[in-house]
């Protein structure tokens, strides 16, 4: 979803956003009853905490002598097992849907090096394009994508009222 603002080879090169902490495990991504079905497909070992009526999160038990844990369906050597099936968190990040004082809105994560070197206006331009209302219409559908705002990352896009 992002090819026209990263080249695919700068975010399988990186996968800093496959990688989490405990200071981080809220960016987990939120999973669909299909993505998490496509998951078990492929290691079926895997265990999923239920974050509402159709959505999971991955059960993470333990993390590595850094503390850190990798997404559990990131291969080292390939990228991401589910290929064009992964949760729509990983499709549009380091954009994130947030609420803040009841209204949605689109943030921009830190951890993406590669997008902070983007200029406001070429993410905000992007955005109106229609992304930001792609990413508005899924969560519309699906209300457990939608986190709350911590208030560190700039906030670049809100949803219009529609009344």
């Amino acid at each position: 979803m992002l090819k026209k603002l990263l080249k695919q080879n700068t975010c399988s090169e990186c996968r800093q956003c496959c990688i989490f902490s405990n200071y981080d495990v809220f960016d987990l991504p939120v999973l669909s009853l299909e993505t998490r079905n496509a998951c078990r497909h492929i290691l079926p070992d895997l265990e999923f905490l239920s974050k509402g009526k159709e959505s999971y999160l991955f059960r993470i038990r333990e993390t590595n002598e850094q503390g850190l844990f990798p997404c559990p369906i990131l291969n080292p050597e390939t990228g991401c097992m589910l290929g064009d099936q992964k949760p729509f968190d990983c499709q549009i990040f380091p954009f994130q849907i947030v609420k803040i004082h009841e209204r949605n809105a689109i943030i921009l994560s830190y951890l993406c090096d590669a997008m902070m070197q983007q200029s406001l206006a070429e993410l905000m331009d992007f955005l109106q394009q229609g992304f930001a209302e792609k990413i508005f219409s899924y969560a519309h559908e699906n209300p457990d994508v939608i986190r709350y705002y911590d208030g560190h990352s700039p906030v670049l896009f809100w949803e219009e009222d529609k009344f």
